[in-house]
């Protein structure tokens, strides 16, 4: 017989295969179970509509009654743009459910599963995968809290903390195997943030290059508040409804223009000491379901991220170089803190071996 372990893990790769095909929705990977036998399985896409839940019950038909179902999420017990997915269990006659975790979403949050139990549904949490399930979707339950996209900074550092050499920055800081694999934290976001110095200086696509689908384009958005951006640059010589710039109300009223008549998103969000305000820019993707937003950019706007408070958590890759001098860039430059009992602490560091040589640190920051 399967044990209970193996098969919400199954369903824990069920959801992951959705990755990146979800947005604004969660992952959400069922199995159902009858006489130990697996008779449905499901994840969730989004253009496909179908919950998990509804793709397993299909693919089970008749044996659905009487099954265990093993989801990572609480079903819902709403309309949307389906109906309740609790419904449809009840229908269907499944009488057990154990689910990784409840769904953040006020609209849910329990009455998922007060709906199963009071059509006499057996309910189980199995609080042993619950943190695995919220790994899945820490951008759809900081964005159900809050109502912001979770940020994450990406940086690809020496060992000494360097981003950059003074002179020549040809080749590469990390290997092409770390390379790859921010290819795949891409894929996990819905916007991606970077400074005009860094599309000057690298002139870089970013975009999601991991080959997988997605449920939208992932949002390229450069933070610009003089309006320097060349129309010749290939992030917007590869514009495809994917590119938004946050300026300031100084900036030019020709260079808007004819970003504008590209199909371009120009905004104002206006800061401190004619700067952009990042503030303004996490509430602007919020208001449009943005669940979350990558930064990778330059020392300096990498500094004002950090201490405008909206960096969430960072991912750092880092290699066995150190640059050293005092020339070279940090990987967050600016006034910094000036005293070491100021410094940006984090918690629950993970490291996360890339190659025998190469590693990456991934680290909420504390607010």
């Amino acid at each position: 017989m399967i044990d209970k372990a193996s098969l919400m893990t199954e369903a824990l790769g069920l959801a992951a295969q959705g990755t990146g095909q979800t947005s604004p929705n969660p992952a959400v990977g069922a199995v159902l179970v009858r006489d130990g036998e697996v008779v449905g399985r499901g994840y969730h896409v989004y253009a496909e509509k179908k919950h998990a839940e509804i793709v397993a019950l299909e693919q089970a038909g008749d044996r659905a009654r009487g099954a265990t179902l093993y989801i990572t999420l609480e079903p819902c017990s709403h309309h949307g743009r389906t109906g309740p997915c609790a419904e449809a269990l009840a229908a269907a006659g499944v009488k057990h459910v154990i689910a990784a975790m409840q769904d953040p979403n006020p609209e849910v949050a329990g009455k998922g599963f007060a709906m199963l139990r009071d059509a006499g549904i057996t309910v189980e949490k199995d609080h042993e995968h619950t943190r695995a399930a919220e790994k899945l979707n820490e951008g759809y339950i900081q964005f159900m809290r809050l109502g912001l996209p979770l940020v994450t900074m990406k940086a690809a550092v020496t060992l000494d903390g360097k981003i950059a050499a003074p002179e020549d920055n040809r080749g590469w800081i990390t290997s092409e195997l770390a390379r790859l694999h921010v290819q795949t934290i891409r894929h996990q976001h819905d916007a991606i943030l970077t400074g005009i110095g860094t599309i000057l200086a690298d002139d870089p696509l970013l975009t999601d290059r991991s080959g997988r689908p997605r449920s939208r384009p992932l949002m390229r958005i450069v933070a610009d508040s003089q309006l320097r951006l060349s129309r010749d640059s290939r992030i917007v010589s590869s514009f495809q409804n994917d590119l938004t710039v946050i300026t300031t109300s100084a900036a030019s009223p020709e260079r808007r223009r004819m970003l504008e008549a590209l199909g371009v998103t120009v905004l104002d969000f206006d800061g401190e000491d004619g700067r952009t305000d990042f503030g303004k820019i996490v509430r602007w993707l919020g208001e449009n379901r943005y669940l979350s937003l990558m930064i990778e950019a330059g020392s300096k706007v990498n500094w004002a991220a950090l201490e405008s408070g909206i960096v969430d958590k960072i991912f750092f890759y880092y290699a066995p170089k150190i640059l050293g001098g005092l020339q070279s860039l940090p990987v967050a430059g600016g006034p910094g803190r000036l005293r070491r009992v100021d410094a940006i602490r984090f918690r629950d560091v993970t490291l996360h071996f890339i190659t025998p040589d190469e590693f990456a640190v991934e680290a909420w920051m504390i607010k």
